[in-house]
């Protein structure tokens, strides 16, 4: 075993992990997605300790669950940071200077698409279209959507995350 995955194991909460699976899902395999998504909700991603131990637990093939978590795009199997920026670069966005808003991002961040700032702040994401169009160019954090942002607003909003 690495230090990397020894590090990851030992992170890991196995009480937590238990009292999601068998409390809030009945250690039921109908329930997969809703155990994955509880898990990202802990740990911002899916560790694969946390998958192959939910493999054990409820009885499915880890292949199954690697599966169902790399067909859903929601899943992550890589840390990922407090703050999850998602740019659209939608045809929208784009027109009205989408690129220009992430350049400077990534410019504030030193991060490229789909990479996470070493100090685990913030994870940039493209995505194809947020669903404000009108508002474009559009960035949203977390929950928070900014519309009509210019590339010189991104500063200000970043500063607003921890």
């Amino acid at each position: 075993m690495s230090v990397a995955q020894t590090a990851e194991t030992e992170a890991i909460d196995y009480s937590e992990l238990n009292r999601i699976i068998e409390e809030d899902y009945g250690n039921d395999q109908e329930n997969l997605i809703m155990i994955l998504q509880a898990i990202q909700r802990k740990y911002n991603y899916l560790p694969g300790a946390a998958l192959n131990y939910l493999s054990t637990k409820i009885g499915i093939p880890l292949s199954r669950i690697y599966e169902v978590a790399t067909f859903y795009s929601t899943f992550s199997l890589q840390p990922r940071g407090r703050n999850i920026i998602s740019i659209c670069l939608g045809t929208a966005c784009h027109v009205r200077g989408a690129e220009r808003v992430k350049e400077r991002i990534t410019e504030n961040l030193h991060i490229a698409d789909g990479e996470t700032s070493e100090d685990m702040r913030f994870t940039l994401e493209s995505v194809r279209c947020i669903g404000c169009c009108s508002l474009g160019p559009v960035v949203k954090i977390n929950e928070d959507t900014y519309g009509r942002i210019a590339p010189d607003e991104v500063d200000k909003i970043l500063d607003q995350y921890e």
